[in-house]
């Protein structure tokens, strides 16, 4: 069993909201992850909710800011949250841009150097981040859901898209949906995975991937904020997922929040939603 290190531990809706470090094998740097242990987490096994946030965000964002724990408790869900890339591993670049680098690995399994010896946040998430959770906690091994925001919304959707018959359920709040057509995803798909390489660009874009997803019966489950300034500037671009949903018959649903921005404001009036829908999927 890998070791783990608590950082902190905070009593929260009569659960504890945990921070650990570890030394990653996948990302070969020392990473930090949140955890929330209800109450129930005492004397029986839980199903667990990842989430996966933004860019420029790290494992403390999102249960500082999303009221989380309120939910999770209602619903007796442990939920994780991973750190958004790997830290400190002295890479030339590394910490030039907010959306690019540290902060920004963007969830997918870098193939260009220097950044594949770290930024291989996919099979950190999938893969070591489960088994450490499942070895260290007390979960239902075989129970688990993925979301997340922006960014990590697109990591959520990519995780489960990619990984038929994973998880229960995704739900992503304002993700970058079709990023191999947006800036954002552009600059980081150049730099991760070759500027030349848009075929391989297409494997992490969740427009792309659900034509060809092969797997148990999965909805997509999208949030997206009318007053979001990233949806108006075309980072976001859910429509798109959408209709390609809508051709490869996989089930989506987009709730459209008017007048909702693209903060953690918008996220923490709806993640109440999100974990009961995860929670049903849980059961």
């Amino acid at each position: 069993m890998t070791a783990i290190s608590l950082i902190s531990s905070t009593k929260c809706f009569g659960g504890l909201q945990k921070i650990y470090s570890h030394q990653s094998k996948e990302l070969a740097c020392e990473m930090k992850f949140a955890v929330f242990l209800p109450a129930a987490a005492e004397d029986r096994r839980l199903p667990v909710l990842y989430w996966l946030s933004g860019l420029t965000c790290n494992e403390t964002n999102f249960i500082q800011k999303a009221g989380a724990q309120r939910y999770a408790t209602e619903h007796n869900l442990i939920v994780v949250c991973p750190d958004t890339s790997p830290r400190n591993v002295n890479l030339p670049g590394e910490d030039d841009s907010w959306d690019f680098g540290s902060g920004a690995g963007f969830y997918v399994d870098a193939t260009q150097e220097p950044w594949s010896k770290h930024y291989r946040m996919f099979s950190y998430v999938t893969q070591e981040l489960i088994e450490l959770i499942n070895g260290n906690f007390p979960t239902v091994a075989n129970k688990m859901s993925i979301a997340g925001h922006s960014m990590g919304g697109h990591g959520a959707l990519i995780c489960a898209l990619k990984n038929p018959g994973l998880y229960k359920s995704v739900s992503a709040f304002a993700p970058i949906s079709n990023p191999t057509r947006c800036p954002w995803g552009e600059k980081a798909f150049g730099g991760y995975l070759g500027v030349d390489s848009k075929e391989e660009w297409k494997r992490w874009d969740a427009s792309e991937l659900v034509a060809g997803y092969n797997g148990p019966p999965l909805e997509l489950y999208l949030d997206q904020g009318s007053e979001d300034s990233f949806l108006k500037d075309g980072q976001l671009l859910p429509q798109n997922l959408v209709d390609a949903c809508r051709a490869a018959q996989v089930p989506c649903v987009l709730n459209m929040r008017e007048g909702y921005d693209h903060s953690y404001f918008y996220v923490a009036s709806f993640i109440g939603e999100h974990i009961a829908y995860h929670a049903r999927h849980l059961q």
